[in-house]
């Protein structure tokens, strides 16, 4: 199991707690601060996914007007701490 932490920028989320299994799928995503049940949503959604179709599927989305977003934010923490 691995676990990162990992402070995201630009959005309202202060911090983001992950756990990934050995085979490469999300086992717990929790987010610190932003909209709770927004963010609890996407935690549970991705849980059992794999590293990489969640980096897919979220990285580039923006909150908006800013540039990116709390699941942008979790597709960056999963590639910068080289979770994939």
């Amino acid at each position: 199991m691995k676990r990162v932490s990992f402070r995201p920028q630009g959005v309202c989320s202060m911090n983001i707690d992950i756990e990934v299994t050995d085979d490469n799928k999300i086992e717990s995503v929790a987010f610190l601060g932003g909209c709770p049940g927004n963010l609890a949503g996407i935690s549970m959604l991705v849980r059992g996914m794999d590293v990489a179709d969640v980096i897919e599927r979220l990285e580039g989305i923006t909150c908006g007007g800013k540039s990116t977003s709390c699941p942008d934010q979790l597709a960056k923490a999963l590639k910068e701490l080289g979770v994939n």
